[in-house]
């Protein structure tokens, strides 16, 4: 049953207020055919369900932020690490390069040498 409006259950009929002009709504309560009180009682269980629920989102989300914090720590040293071991690596190239760049060619030249011994005396 529907008045006006604003829709009523079973129980509760709305009721014109006063003045028409305010917003407020008033209801009436039929005693009778309402059973509201296990209504609220069922509400209330349902509200405190919500609340555990709520409060298991709540541990769940500060545990992931913290789990994201620390990974985003751990992130930042590895970057840092990982530039400092690259500082150290290019001052060993500048160091040493042409060094480096000796051995490389010497050790090109052997294997070459080498082939060629082999093949030289493969064919014998």
């Amino acid at each position: 049953m529907a008045s006006g409006a604003y829709g009523s259950r079973e129980g509760l009929t709305a009721r014109p207020a006063a003045s028409s002009s305010s917003s407020e709504i008033s209801l009436q309560i039929d005693p009778i055919t309402a059973d509201l009180d296990d209504h609220i009682l069922g509400l209330r269980g349902q509200v405190r369900k919500l609340r555990g629920v709520v409060q298991e989102i709540q541990t769940e989300a500060k545990y992931q932020n913290d789990f994201i914090s620390q990974l985003q720590m751990t992130l930042t040293k590895a970057q840092a690490g990982v530039k400092n071991n690259m500082r150290r690596i290019n001052k060993k190239i500048i160091q040493n390069g042409s060094n480096h760049l000796f051995h490389v060619i010497l050790f090109a030249l052997g294997c070459f040498f080498l082939v060629y011994l082999v093949s030289k005396f493969s064919r014998r």
